[in-house]
């Protein structure tokens, strides 16, 4: 089955070491960050870069390697926001790390619904579904009080956050913690996506035909995709809520994020596990870029009030851009200045 998974031109997937050992740096240097980056850094910064990326993982098992497409990711984030916070204040005897696992399985049960047209249509057809979602659960999450506890405005309050006794309230505990969360996520998929499972997933992405002549169950395989993908983005929403935010309403989870993380994985590159973090790290720098750049935008006539249009802008330019000149996106500009680099003595 694997001389069937045609794999796109450019990002090397069969060669799982080279991106593993980038994977293993990066992890790296993020776990030493506490010790050189400041708390607003750490909070504000690193925390939302490194749980969009974690977002942005779950639409890319989804989208780049499975090849079906969603705009649903902000409404299974809520899913498992609210999700988590209801196992943790209506069991307070679970473990934090059980209330995360728990609502990633509730975001995987209900997003497989949602999934269920996969099995039918395709394409845009796919991305109107998924559109029902991020619409549908935004409206019953605030007229339903009882999934935020019977707060009629629907706001959740970040619970006590602990594990074993270690009391996550500082930024740099809960950068901590999202970081380890993130780390062994991202490490489950690299593996999984070099499993059975992932050829299938390519092999129904790159010819759903030819896959069913040999023997692939399509809708199985579709179905496991949605739940795979909308668990590790349920646990994705938790952290964003509670780790990062730290109070967060329905109207925060609206189709703006869900076009978020689809950028994420756009710039940073389908069917690629390091692409989501230079995704992220896009999304998150950029605006801070532009806000640092604020003086010299004002020299040539630029308003600072038109910064956020002209982030907007920039977005829809280099998606343009990726899409047309380098549909893999960022990872695929980072492998070919690796190897450049690798080459350069031997061209010396």
């Amino acid at each position: 089955m694997s001389n069937l998974v045609m794999r796109r031109p450019g990002l090397n997937i069969s060669t799982p070491s080279a991106s593993g050992l980038v994977l293993i740096a990066s992890l790296a240097v993020l776990a030493a960050m506490p010790g050189v980056a400041s708390e607003y850094w750490l909070s504000a910064v690193l925390t939302p870069f490194l749980i969009l990326s974690l977002a942005g993982l779950g639409l890319n098992l989804l989208t780049g390697y499975a090849g079906q497409l969603s705009l649903g990711s902000a409404a299974f984030m809520a899913i498992g926001a609210y999700a988590t916070y209801n196992f943790a204040v209506r069991l307070p005897g679970l473990s934090l790390l059980v209330d995360l696992a728990l609502g990633g399985l509730s975001t995987a049960a209900i997003a497989t619904l949602f999934g269920l047209p996969s099995l039918r249509i395709k394409g845009f057809y796919l991305i109107a579904s998924t559109l029902v979602a991020q619409f549908f659960v935004e409206w019953l999450l605030t007229k339903v009080s009882w999934f935020s506890n019977d707060d009629t405005s629907g706001v959740l309050s970040a619970p006590r956050l602990s594990i074993f006794g270690w009391s996550i309230a500082t930024p740099v505990s809960r950068y901590q913690f999202v970081l380890g969360v993130v780390a062994v996520l991202f490490a489950v998929a690299a593996s999984l996506v070099r499993s059975e499972l992932g050829r299938r997933w390519m092999a129904v992405r790159d010819m759903d035909t030819a896959a069913a002549v040999i023997g692939i169950p399509i809708g199985r395989t579709k179905l496991l995709a949605f739940a795979v993908s909308s668990f590790v983005i349920g646990i994705a929403g938790a952290l964003w809520a509670f780790a990062y935010l730290g109070t967060v309403e329905p109207h925060g989870f609206d189709l703006n994020l869900s076009f978020q993380v689809l950028f994420i994985i756009i710039i940073g590159g389908m069917g690629s596990i390091s692409g989501n973090f230079y995704g992220a790290a896009f999304i998150v720098l950029l605006p801070i870029a532009l806000s640092h750049a604020a003086g010299a935008l004002a020299a040539i006539g630029v308003d600072v009030g038109q910064l956020q249009n002209l982030q907007k802008i920039l977005f829809g330019v280099l998606i343009i851009v990726f899409l047309i000149k380098e549909p893999d996106g960022l990872a695929r500009l980072v492998q070919i200045a690796r190897q450049r680099l690798r080459n350069w003595p031997l061209r010396a």
